[in-house]
């Protein structure tokens, strides 16, 4: 059977003269669904923004896949591989809706207000003493690893002008936006690598200038390195990326650390201090500064420069595998409409028990910042390329661009300067006076007004007194909860997009050791009692420090705080007020504020309480800890690294079950612990269970179990295992796919009638046939109706009108030949062998000689079906 694409097929159509519209959606699919070429296809209205969130199909609550875009930019299309095609049909990007925008016309709940924090006493957003030099460098193109074609290596420099010394190194990578556009004013973008003739690269190497320029008047140069190529290519890479942007990353550490044979600009400005560097990554930049964190530390490696720190903004983390003892701090954007699930979250909570940690995780939730404004390249009005807002409604009360809430785009690009400024005078230069701006002490850089940016951290100078799992007992109205699950004991619904504490990991709908403490209540005054397993010992904690969140919008909630201790002592510590964040239609997300109170000499918490003030309510405990001032060095700690490997198999027949060993490669040694899943391909089911790694092991065996048959399927199916870090290990490549190529033949396809010739009044049906049933759905082939090789054609007035105005939605009159309206997609759920297409007529009191309509297919070559009605 030869297959062509819709849009050939349509083309073909327009040549023959017919009208009809060649699309078929899928049964009760949204406008824009349909199903061409064995693919689930979803077309948009406009053109679909390259960012750095996953796009995603969904069927109600279940995720069927991600998609891969066509050259058009408005057609994405996906293979969904077994079982009937679903209904309630969604595409998603960072889990906001793209094909069913919610409307901004209903009412929304009153908007809370964050009030302006105490200054900091030190502002790291005010410009420093040294003049600065600007230029840029361009290498010959770099082969990195899982891309066919080079990447640029292109960088601009903004550094101290005679500061002394070898001066402390930051690096920009940014994230993923559109890579070649015509520079002729015009709106086009182009998704060739590299860009075709009469398009040029996308400058967003060049939209952190500001921030360049703030941390090299304070001394530190500053390099912000061109990633076109990967994002040209990175859509075909199992982890979307990271690998090669990491690559890049180093690549570009090398050419400061060969200082002699550098270009110009690097030998022109003062040496570089490479045992002192930053890195700040922008949305996938984000985890690919990360992965070059991890790939840094690898035992064995031996990097000429100290990654000190990382900052990063709206970032992805697909992998949930952040380094665990490189300090880090997050910026979340509250009107984030790419990286909408916040999922950078986890650069802090994924940290948690994997090493010592010392080091300090911070995370910013910056209100009324969205994705793209923190790059003035991606910002409308500044930007030398096409540039938009990634927020999609413009009325909504909190992100809506006319909203008292929301940031223009220059104050989003100071507070962004301001806190990457923060991240590098405390973790490169040491300098504690500014951590309160980053651990959730609560206090706000006056340089970066009108912001308000929230905070919270775990690490640095924290005791473990309460996190949640397996074993803690509850008490009152507390319970706990799991943040990734569909059972009953979810701390809300799946898909649970209202909290970034909850971002899933891949296609894990269930994943265990994710938990937190939920809180209902309905009486003012209630006790509400966690206990862990072994009570927590403070040591010299100055203070006891909750992450505690309320539903959004929430007005200020009051909870009393007291502690019982080994002894039975109870002890009252004061009260802490948490108000839910502002949020418009969409919704800003459940995210823990950072609270704390005196400790009050209490040594050990056998039990927490919490005691609400409020009559009803609802809040979550994220995690507590004994808190101190300072922030400690991190001491990196020698781990272990293990990385999935993948493999291509196949299916194999009836009772063949084939299990596959997938390599999961340990390098270095030590104890550790690992969790690894194996993920179907429909992400509905999955297997989970941790694993110890010991001394010497250099590798894990994954059974993965594919199960034949004699059934054809039009896809190969991907089943995905997954390891994420428990304690004491690092993990580099996250994910390895198995991908299971079907072996059995196609069946064969007959079509012919059922009721090929009636008298008026009569239906006129066709029934099409599959030799053997399918594994998936079958919709391949598009017939429409075309005039008539001989004799008068059926018209529009011949047959029922209900009937077309259901089918096709249009009218009967005025009357048209069938060919200018009517079409049959043939749909066949999967295990099924036949679709039948029927034509009711309609009796009328005219002599007429015999009509015909005619539906030829117009993606192969098989013989039309023909109806004929006489009088």
């Amino acid at each position: 059977m030869r297959r062509t694409l819709l849009t050939a097929a349509l083309a073909a159509v327009l040549v023959a003269g017919t009208g009809v519209p060649v699309s078929a959606a899928p049964p009760n699919a949204a406008p824009g669904w349909s199903i061409e070429d064995g693919k689930l296809t979803w077309r948009s209205d406009s053109l679909v923004p390259i960012g750095d969130a996953m796009v995603e199909f969904w069927a109600g609550d279940r995720l069927l896949g991600r998609p891969a875009p066509d050259a058009d930019q408005r057609t994405l299309r996906l293979d969904v591989g077994t079982g009937p095609l679903p209904d309630d049909l969604t595409v998603k990007v960072g889990g906001r809706p793209l094909d069913a925008r919610p409307s901004s016309s209903r009412a929304q709940a009153p908007v809370t207000e964050i009030p302006p924090l105490p200054a900091n006493p030190v502002d790291p957003g005010i410009r420093g003493p040294y003049r600065t030099v600007r230029g840029g460098y361009e290498l010959p193109a770099a082969t990195l690893p899982g891309l066919p074609a080079p990447v640029e290596m292109v960088a601009e420099v903004v550094a101290p002008r005679d500061a002394p010394g070898a001066r402390p190194l930051a690096l920009f990578l940014h994230g993923r936006h559109l890579w070649c556009y015509a520079p002729d004013g015009g709106t086009d973008f182009t998704l060739d690598w590299p860009c075709a003739p009469g398009s040029v690269p996308v400058p967003s190497h060049l939209g952190y200038l500001q921030a360049q320029e703030l941390l090299a008047s304070q001394g530190y140069i500053t390099v912000s390195i061109a990633a076109n190529g990967i994002n040209a290519q990175d859509g075909a890479l199992d982890e979307a990326g990271a690998g090669a942007r990491s690559a890049l990353v180093r690549r570009h550490l090398e050419v400061w650390a060969g200082r002699a044979g550098a270009p110009p600009i690097v030998r022109s400005v003062p040496a570089a201090d490479l045992s002192k560097v930053l890195l700040i990554g922008h949305s996938r930049g984000g985890e690919g500064v990360n992965r070059a964190a991890i790939d840094s530390l690898t035992p064995g490696t031996r990097p000429r420069w100290t990654i000190r720190g990382l900052l990063l903004i709206g970032p992805t983390i697909f992998g949930q595998n952040p380094a665990p003892d490189v300090p880090s701090a997050t910026i979340l954007p509250g009107c984030d409409g790419d990286v909408a699930d916040l999922q950078g979250q986890m650069f802090a909570d994924a940290t948690r028990g994997v090493s010592k940690g010392r080091a300090l995780h911070s995370v910013l939730y910056a209100v009324g910042a969205n994705h793209n404004y923190f790059n003035t390249e991606w910002t409308p009005g500044q930007a030398a390329a096409p540039a938009n807002d990634d927020w999609f409604l413009p009325d909504d009360a909190v992100c809506g661009p006319d909203a008292p809430t929301r940031l223009a785009p220059a104050a989003q690009q100071t507070m962004g300067a301001t806190y990457i400024a923060a991240a590098a005078r405390l973790f490169v230069a040491g300098d504690d006076r500014v951590r309160p701006l980053l651990d959730g002490t609560g206090r706000r850089a006056p340089s970066a007004d009108p912001a308000r940016v929230l905070s919270h951290a775990v690490g640095g100078n924290r005791t473990t007194a309460i996190l949640p799992a397996d074993g803690y007992r509850t008490g009152g109205g507390a319970r706990l909860c799991d943040q990734v699950t569909r059972d009953d004991d979810a701390c809300e619904p799946l898909p649970f997009y209202g909290s970034p504490h909850a971002a899933m990991f891949r296609l894990l709908y269930d994943e265990p050791g994710r938990q937190a403490i939920r809180y209902d209540w309905t009486a003012a005054g209630t006790p509400m009692t966690v206990s862990p397993p072994t009570a927590a010992r403070l040591g010299s904690a100055e203070r006891l420090a909750l992450r505690l969140a309320v539903p959004q919008n929430t007005p200020p909630a009051t909870f009393g705080v007291s502690v019982t201790d080994t002894a039975g002592r109870t002890t009252a510590l004061g009260d802490v007020t948490v108000t839910g964040l502002p949020a418009g239609e969409f919704g800003t997300p459940v995210w823990a504020q950072e609270v704390r109170v005196p400790r009050h000499g209490v040594r050990d918490v056998a039990t927490l309480t919490l005691t609400p003030r409020a009559a009803s309510g609802t809040a979550w405990l994220i995690d507590a800890w004994g808190w101190s001032p300072g922030t400690p060095d991190p001491r990196t700690t020698p781990l272990p690294r293990v990385d999935v490997a993948g493999r291509v198999v196949t299916e194999g027949g009836p009772g063949e079950d084939r299990t596959y060993r997938i390599p999961v490669a340990v390098t270095g040694a030590g104890d550790a612990r690992l969790r690894l899943s194996v993920v179907q391909p429909d992400g509905a089911s999955s297997v989970s269970w941790t694993t110890t790694v010991r001394p010497g092991q250099t590798r894990i065996d994954v059974p993965v179990t594919v199960r034949g048959d004699d059934v054809w399927n039009h896809t190969a199916e991907v089943i995905e295992v997954l390891a994420k870090a428990e304690t004491g290990v690092l993990v580099g490549d996250y994910v390895g796919t198995v991908d299971v190529v079907n072996d059995d033949p196609a069946g064969t396809v007959t079509a012919g009638p059922v009721t090929g010739s009636v008298t008026e009044g009569g239906t006129l049906t066709w029934r099409l046939t599959l030799s053997t049933p399918s594994e998936s759905y079958y919709a391949e082939t598009v017939y429409a109706a075309f005039p008539p090789a001989g004799g008068p054609e059926l018209s529009t007035v011949d047959v029922d009108p209900q009937w077309l105005l259901d089918t096709f939605g249009v009218p009967a009159e005025p009357a048209r030949p069938l060919h200018e309206v009517v079409y049959w997609w043939p749909y066949i759920p999967a295990g099924s062998l036949t679709a039948e297409f029927s034509i009711p007529t309609i009796r009328d009191d005219l002599a007429e000689p015999a009509e015909t309509v005619e539906l030829r297919p117009i993606s192969d070559e098989r013989p039309p079906l023909t109806g004929v009605v006489t009088d």
